[in-house]
């Protein structure tokens, strides 16, 4: 058995984790939308308004903060005006980014308001800057959000809403480095300076304007984006990052069926998020000190090959304890840059990439990634505070635990990762500055390849975890090889 120690300090404070770093992403793709979240009003599977009942108690189980839609590369080549009205008169149009289907604009802007509500989410809009015009994005924040007399709030309310919606999050372009148009950084930086002029602040509502920002380790998009926006311009910049086991996106590897090697090499993989966020940072910091800008990880997780037999276009997968561990130490080091990570979302809600639900018909699957959001789920709002993690490497390429840890209203949370394949580990965590008097906590502990379907919906579940000491500031536990450990510790 292994030993780490785990070096907390309760008053070394890094900064408020926000709520919205817990987000998640819903695109037009395969089928996220359609028999993932929306079955429709007739539909046999209970449903409010065609939005499946049992999908909304499940994101207000993790406490969803905020939930990004409609893409994604879809984004940029959605028009807005054909997703409302009637739905019998709505435009139809083909999906070119995934898959080549038929897009029926059944679930469009009042539907995704509603979902919102429903599960009590804040929505977040990926607005199409690729081939929109100013004029159309101006006219669907007026839509959304003015409660005045004009043009597009009468069509709202002719539209059954008499009453506009709160906006706060609003992305102006998506991947526009790539599907969202090929652009160069400095073409970009005008174009989305161009765009967010027109996108006002109506009745009491304000915009938290997010710039397409780099792909992976792309310095020099940051470079230029900051040059260009001030925090008057923009209060957000994303990154995408995913994590491919392979590094090569023609063949990027199996969900469900891989060796040990490649299971390292995922976890090290994913581990680059930590670079990532400190030099995109390091480059934030010389244009903007004070980080009025904040980092939005609007997609990450891991990408694989399609399972066998499904559309090569609808990019659905399986997910596996790997995942669950990818997931862990992500939110992990989210939470310790929270100085700067204002948001994150995980890509994709449902059935699509690292899912957090499957569904196929009236079945429902909460993979082993969801269940590390209801783990993580108490570190929203939280303060994180110092944590240094002494560890021995796994598998000669990667440190075998990860961990983070807050306060809130005078409890801890401590996440702790094992990602050994072989060894447990026993977890001394050293607090200062918390006089840590109890502790329990739950546990997701399974072999790496374990997932659950929908004839094994429970094979990897959260359980309790109570064998767990408090002894001189000192909380100490084992954590067992491929777990993901949650422990809650209490003061005075």
């Amino acid at each position: 058995m292994e030993k780490t120690g785990i070096y907390i300090n309760a008053k070394d404070i890094k900064g408020r984790i926000a709520p919205q770093i817990y987000g998640n992403f819903s695109e037009h793709l395969g089928r996220c939308i359609y028999e993932g979240i929306y079955v429709g009003e007739n539909s046999a599977i209970p449903n409010t308004r065609g939005i499946r009942n049992d999908i909304v108690k499940a994101f207000q189980n993790i406490k969803l903060p905020v939930l990004r839609w409609p893409g994604g590369c879809f984004a940029d080549e959605y028009h807005w005006k054909d997703g409302i009205g009637e739905k019998s008169s709505r435009k139809k149009m083909i999906n070119t980014n995934w898959g080549g289907v038929v897009e029926d604009n059944s679930f469009g802007t009042h539907e995704f308001f509603d979902l919102c509500e429903q599960i009590g989410c804040e929505p977040y809009l990926a607005g199409n800057l690729g081939s929109g015009t100013v004029n159309e994005l101006a006219e669907w924040i007026e839509y959304i959000t003015f409660d005045g007399v004009s043009p597009m709030a009468q069509l709202r309310r002719e539209n059954g809403r008499e009453k506009p919606w709160r906006l706060k999050y609003l992305g102006i372009g998506n991947e526009n480095w790539g599907c969202g148009g090929n652009m160069r950084a400095e073409y970009y930086a005008d174009e989305y300076r161009r765009y967010q002029s027109f996108c006002k602040d109506f009745s009491g509502n304000r915009l938290f304007k997010i710039a397409c920002g780099p792909n992976a380790d792309d310095w020099g998009w940051t470079e230029v984006m900051m040059k260009n926006l001030g925090s008057w311009h923009a209060q957000g910049l994303s990154l995408h990052y995913y994590t491919v086991p392979s590094g090569n996106w023609d063949k990027k590897g199996s969900a469900r069926d891989f060796t040990d090697e490649e299971y390292y090499e995922t976890m090290r993989k994913t581990l680059y998020m930590e670079t990532l966020l400190t030099r995109h940072g390091q480059i934030m910091d010389r244009y903007d000190p004070d980080r009025r800008i904040g980092l939005v990880v609007d997609e990450w997780g891991c990408w694989y090959d399609v399972e066998e037999g499904t559309h090569p276009g609808f990019l659905y997968q399986q997910n596996t304890m790997r995942d669950a561990l990818v997931a862990a130490c992500n939110l992990n080091i989210f939470n310790s840059h929270c100085d700067r990570v204002v948001m994150a979302n995980i890509a994709q809600a449902v059935n699509v990439l690292q899912a957090v639900i499957l569904t196929e018909g009236a079945g429902m699957v909460l993979t082993p990634t969801y269940h590390v959001f209801d783990l993580y789920k108490e570190h929203q709002g939280a303060q994180s505070v110092y944590c240094y993690t002494d560890t021995a490497q796994a598998g000669g390429k990667i440190p075998a635990v990860s961990a983070s840890a807050s306060v809130k209203d005078g409890v801890m949370t401590l996440t702790v990762a094992n990602c050994s394949l072989e060894e447990d580990t026993e977890i001394t965590a050293d607090i200062a500055g918390f006089d840590a008097l109890s502790a329990d906590g739950r546990l997701l502990c399974a072999p790496i390849k374990a997932l659950n379907d929908f004839d094994s919906p429970q094979n990897v579940v959260i359980k309790p975890f109570t064998d767990i000491s408090t002894v001189d500031g000192k909380v100490k536990f084992t954590v067992p090889s491929c777990a993901v450990a949650a422990v809650t510790v209490k003061g005075k």
